[in-house]
Formats: C-alpha cells, sequence, structure tokens
C-alpha cells in the first residue's frame, strides 16, 4: 500500500510541478532523470545491489540460508518509487516482493527460528506482498509456492493464508476495490471460441521466449559500457526517446491495461506519433506488434542502467497487448468476433505463465482480477500451452535463468537445497593417526594397534599431506615380523585420485562420492592434511536436515 502510493504521488508531483506531460519534452529526459537518482541513491545510501528483486530472493534461499540484510525492508521501496514515478518501464511487484520476504527473513532472524521456518516466514511476506498488491490472496499463496518453490504442508498452508489473506483485507480496507485493476466480466466464455486460445497460447509462450531472450540480451549489451555514468545516460536517454515516441512504454502500464479491459483499446495509440493516422485498418494490429517488441527493451534498459523494478507488471502488459493483438488480427483477418476483453485478460495469464514459468499464479491471478472463474477453462488452456511451448526452449524462468547458470539455484531442487544447508568444515572427522614416510613397517603396526580407523594419512614434519595408506590393502604383509625393519610406509602409501577442500561445496563433495567408490575422503586445504569426510557421516547429517526439512 505504501509503495503503490508512493509511486502515484511521486509521479503526481513530478507530473504536475515540472510540467511532465504526453507531449512535453520533459517526457523524454524524465527516466533517466529517474533512475539517475536510484542509481544514487544505491549506490550512496544502499551501498549494495538491490536488483532483479524476486532473483535476490531466490539467491538468499539457494545460498545465504535465508537470511537477508536488513535494508531490503525499505531500500527496494525507495528505489523503485524513483525509477517508476518517473518513466522507468519496469513494475513495482518484485520490489515489493524482496521487502516482504525481507521482512520474514529479518523477523525469523530477530526470533532465532529455524531455517525451515525462516524460509516459510519469506513465503510469508513473498505471498503477502503480491495478495495486498493485487487483492488476489490465492494468487500470493500460488506464487510463494510455484515461484519460491515453497513445500505446501499443512504446517506451512496455514501461515500463508493468514498472510496472504491479511495483506488482501488491509489492501481492501484502505484502497477499495480497485487495487490496480478490476475487471467484472459482462460476456461468458462461449465454447467455440476454445481453438483460439489454445493457438493463444502458442503466440504468448514464443512471445515469452522473445521477451527472455531480448530482455538478457538487451541488458548484456548496456552493460559493456563499464562507467555508470555513461550507462544511465545511454539508457535513460533511449528509454526516453522510446517514451516519447510511444507513450505507453511509460512506468508500469497498468492505465494502458485499463483502457484495454474497458474496450478503449484504441486509445493506447492516440499520444503516439501514430495518433493521427486512421487505426481502423491493419494499422492498429502493426503499432501493438511495435509496442510488444519494444517493451521488453524498454525494460530490459531500465534495469540494466541503474533502474529497480521487476518483470512483474511488463508480462502482464505485454501478455494483455498480446491478446489483444492476436483477437483483433483475427477479427480483421477472418471476419470473428473474438471478444477482445477475455482474449486480454487471457493473454495476460499466457504472458506470465510464460515468462515466470508460474501458470497456476497467471491462471488465479487473472481469475481473482476478474471476481470469479468465469473464463477459468480458457486460462488454463492458454497458460498450460504457453508453458509447454517455451519450456521446451527454454526450461528456467526469467528469474532463475542466471542463477542456474551459475550453478546457485537451489530452491527447485529439495536435493540441492539440504546439500546447501551443510558444509564440509562441519563434517570433518580427525580422529586418524598420521604417520611419516619414513617409518619402519614396525613402527607403522605400533601405530596401528592405537588406531580405531583403517585409514592413516601420511604427512611430512610440516604437515603437507603425502599420501595415504589402507590397512585393507597392506593385511598381507602386516603380520610378516620379517619385514618390519626392511619396508617403510613410504614404500606402502599411495596419493588418493581425489581429494576434497574445507571451501568446497557439499553439492561437489557428494558428486565426488557418486562417482568414486571411495568411503572416506581426505580433506586438504592449500597442500596441508585436515582430515576426512566420510560417505557415511555425510549421508546420516543429510538424512537429518531432510527430515527437518520435510516434518510438519
Amino acid at each position: 500500500m505504501v509503495l503503490k502510493n508512493t509511486v502515484h504521488f511521486t509521479h503526481l508531483m513530478v507530473s504536475s510541478d515540472f510540467g511532465l506531460g504526453s507531449n512535453s519534452i520533459l517526457l523524454f529526459l524524465s527516466p533517466a532523470i529517474g533512475i539517475l537518482l536510484t542509481v544514487l541513491f544505491v549506490k550512496r545510501v544502499v551501498k549494495d545491489d538491490i536488483s532483479h528483486g524476486v532473483s535476490q530472493v531466490l539467491y538468499a534461499i539457494s545460498r545465504k540460508s535465508g537470511l537477508m540484510k536488513a535494508h531490503h525492508m525499505f531500500s527496494s521501496v525507495i528505489a523503485s518509487t524513483l525509477t517508476i514515478a518517473f518513466g522507468g518501464s519496469v513494475g513495482a511487484e518484485a520490489p515489493i516482493v524482496l521487502t516482504g520476504s525481507a521482512i520474514g527473513s529479518n523477523l525469523g532472524r530477530w526470533g532465532r527460528v529455524t531455517y525451515k521456518h525462516r524460509i516459510l516466514l519469506i513465503g510469508c511476506g513473498a505471498a503477502g506482498a503480491i495478495a495486498g498488491i493485487f487483492k488476489a490472496p490465492i494468487a500470493g499463496i500460488v506464487f510463494a509456492v510455484e515461484v519460491l518453490m515453497l513445500d505446501l504442508t499443512m504446517a506451512s498452508l496455514i501461515p500463508l493464508l493468514l498472510s496472504a489473506s491479511t495483506a488482501s483485507v488491509i489492501s481492501y480496507f484502505f484502497l477499495g476495490k480497485d487495487v490496480l485493476f478490476a475487471f467484472p466480466l459482462q460476456e461468458i466464455f462461449e465454447l467455440r471460441d476454445l481453438p483460439f486460445y489454445l493457438l493463444l497460447g502458442i503466440f504468448t509462450g514464443f512471445y515469452s521466449l522473445y521477451f527472455t531472450k531480448a530482455s538478457d540480451q538487451t541488458e548484456e549489451l548496456l552493460k559493456r559500457i563499464q562507467e555508470p555514468v555513461a550507462r544511465v545516460i545511454s539508457g535513460g536517454l533511449i528509454l526516453g526517446v522510446l517514451i516519447f515516441l510511444l507513450p505507453a512504454l511509460y512506468g508500469e502500464g497498468y492505465d494502458t491495461l485499463k483502457l484495454m479491459l474497458n474496450g478503449r483499446g484504441n486509445e493506447i495509440i492516440n499520444e503516439s506519433i501514430f495518433g493521427k493516422w486512421d487505426i481502423s485498418t491493419w494499422l492498429f494490429p502493426g503499432v501493438l506488434l511495435i509496442i510488444l517488441i519494444l517493451k521488453v527493451i524498454a525494460m530490459a534498459l531500465t534495469n540494466a542502467a541503474g533502474g529497480i523494478g521487476g518483470v512483474f507488471a511488463p508480462s502482464l502488459f505485454t501478455g494483455g497487448l498480446s491478446g489483444l493483438f492476436f483477437a483483433r488480427s483475427f477479427n480483421l483477418l477472418f471476419g470473428t468476433q473474438l471478444p477482445e476483453t477475455h482474449f486480454v485478460l487471457v493473454g495476460m495469464a499466457g504472458v506470465m505463465a510464460g515468462v515466470m514459468h508460474a501458470p497456476l499464479t497467471g491462471i488465479f491471478l487473472i481469475a481473482e482480477i476478474t471476481g470469479g472463474y468465469h473464463l477459468l477453462t480458457p486460462l488454463m488452456i492458454t497458460a498450460a500451452v504457453s508453458y509447454i511451448t517455451i519450456h521446451y526452449f527454454e526450461p528456467h524462468s526469467i528469474y532463475t535463468k542466471k542463477l542456474a547458470v551459475r550453478g546457485e539455484l537451489m530452491t527447485h531442487h529439495k536435493d540441492k537445497a539440504v546439500l546447501s544447508l551443510m558444509n564440509v568444515s562441519s563434517l570433518i572427522e580427525t580422529n586418524f593417526k598420521t604417520v611419516k614416510p619414513e617409518f619402519t613397517l614396525g613402527e607403522f603396526v605400533k601405530v596401528v594397534a592405537q588406531s580405531e580407523r583403517n585409514v592413516f594419512p601420511v604427512v611430512d614434519d610440516e604437515n603437507n599431506y603425502l599420501g595415504v595408506v589402507f590397512i585393507n590393502d597392506i593385511r598381507n604383509i602386516i603380520f610378516d615380523h620379517s619385514l618390519y625393519e626392511k619396508i617403510y610406509v613410504r614404500d606402502l602409501m599411495f596419493m588418493p585420485d581425489v581429494q576434497v577442500s574445507p571451501t568446497d561445496s557439499m553439492e561437489d563433495v557428494a558428486l565426488v562420492f557418486q562417482r568414486t567408490s571411495h568411503y572416506n575422503l581426505p580433506v586438504i586445504d592449500k597442500g596441508k592434511y585436515v582430515g576426512f569426510v566420510s560417505r557415511a557421516n555425510v549421508f546420516s547429517q543429510y538424512r537429518k536436515l531432510l527430515k527437518e526439512f520435510s516434518e510438519d
């Protein structure tokens, strides 16, 4: 509620006090000013990376044991306000999800709760954020489960229900029914339109693929500019040109969505460079296609230049445009009477399902926005087909792709999530008797008599690791007294083909155990012997954490 009002009133202040209008030259400069203010705030005040909010939450769950810095509880609200109110072409949902998740994480840290409950509090914060901003409690819960990959057990469901319903009620109480946009359906779903919704799913799936690829490539291209000021100016000015030519690209785009839902889609291009043209023909779908292409670029420019915002609102915006473009094109081409408002709504679910890899979130969000489930069947078909289409080409969502490439995505793999809670240092066993290479077999036998283990690391006087001796390998000679003074440890030892470091991840250690037959792995730190990690101890700890992780 605070974020949406802050963005709204800041934009009113900027537009009224500084003469920012659709025909004002300030519309060209406004995005760059907002991004510059955001960068200054982040660099001088926050001094930390707060971009890509949902990805930050996933990274915290995967690599930080759910611990998030305290400044995340407010920094994204301020930064995204500066970006969006001045025209940055991004959404406020990802920053508020980061904020809500950070509140949950820090409540968990202050309350000294376990890892499992800290992750649940993060999910409750995210669910509350989505539920509050859209007045859609079911969508908030589904988002936490589908995107953050929380386990949906009875123990987790009740807190999620309480968080999402509370946020929705508060939003309804202070902001009324029309939180962002609400659209009560006037027309019923016609079964004859079902094949077109299937085709819309294919279309939104391929558009989602473009959305993901174009976003990544645009960000990478702009980030090649190493100088931050030059990057802000370049990205901001290009964004300003796009918005000046097509004002529909300004900000989150919810005003444009309202026009489409109210049957006034033609007004989208009234204030653009195409405003005086005849839009009763193929010109209108053509302009929609241009906006669809450029919206992704505008969003990526905003983020890459230093702005703070997410892809949630742009995916809804482009989804609505996709549905309108699809329906208008078919109506013009084949003379059909496809209901454009229905296709706007279903298209929103289709692009959300494809871009975020979250079909259920898209389905329930649009169902709650429309106040019922009259469009449930087309929503399910379009969202499912869109997800299947993009998943064939791109297995990761826009939130998880970069994390997956860097090997930092654990939330979508329970095995990796449990392993991420373990570390090599806590599993090192040090009750192995060391021997020197110059020891005779007789001296070695005396050490064996005092040891509880059948593995003996060989070290020099400076504790440098030289190799290992296994009892099983020398069992045939260990009782031959005639060899006690003739054979030395250096003749018996060998260097194992694998070893691990105290800083290695447990996922790497588990992979070593998996591909080898070893039951014990030497732990070496910069050449120095530290101890051993045993397969049995790792498995025992893994099972213990898995039980804690999964139990209700």
